[in-house]
């Protein structure tokens, strides 16, 4: 399954909170579970908000590895599928 995840880090963060989140994304990307896949990853312009499009085999997969950075974020997890093109009804 697809998912589209909506990352907004928290605003009133402290240095060390930022630190605790970059130790974080670093064990996950680290050490990607096996049955997860990052199809594509983008940064808004002006940093507010990261987007992640992520296969994974179920959404209580995408929560389980999101919950860590529940402190430091705010997440929209969304399941997608991959569309291409409309047509005239």
């Amino acid at each position: 399954m697809l998912f589209l995840l909506t990352n907004r880090t928290r605003a009133n963060l402290s240095a060390a909170q930022f630190g605790e989140m970059a130790v974080l994304a670093k064990a996950f990307y680290a050490s990607i579970p096996s049955d997860v896949k990052i199809r594509g990853e983008f940064a808004a312009l002006d940093q507010t908000h990261n987007y992640t499009l992520l296969e994974a085999p179920d959404l209580e997969t995408v929560q389980r590895i999101q919950a860590p950075f529940a402190p430091y974020a705010d997440t929209v997890i969304v399941a997608v599928r991959e569309i291409s093109g409309w047509t005239a009804t």
